[in-house]
């Protein structure tokens, strides 16, 4: 998975899980961020949510091999939700 949420009481931690591409967000992470933290928002038993990146890394950005190999802008939404 691409995207982990862990659940500690009240503090939800979503986690990018791409350490081989130094969890550079591509098109099927971003979509799981944005379902995480919809998750997020609806349970009103969440107060925190931290964003966190595995194997040592936070997030290179959007991962740029993706970009290349892909038809990236039909799913933008310049007025849609987003990570």
């Amino acid at each position: 998975m691409k995207v982990l949420i862990e659940k500690n009481g009240p503090v939800l931690t979503v986690i990018i899980n791409r350490p081989q591409a130094r969890n550079a967000v591509d098109p099927e992470t971003a979509k799981a961020l944005v379902a995480a933290f919809e998750e997020f928002e609806a349970d009103d038993e969440s107060l925190a949510a931290v964003l966190y990146g595995s194997g040592g890394y936070f997030c290179a950005g959007f991962d740029l091999k993706s970009a290349a190999n892909s038809e990236i802008g039909r799913d933008y939404e310049p007025e849609g939700q987003g990570p």
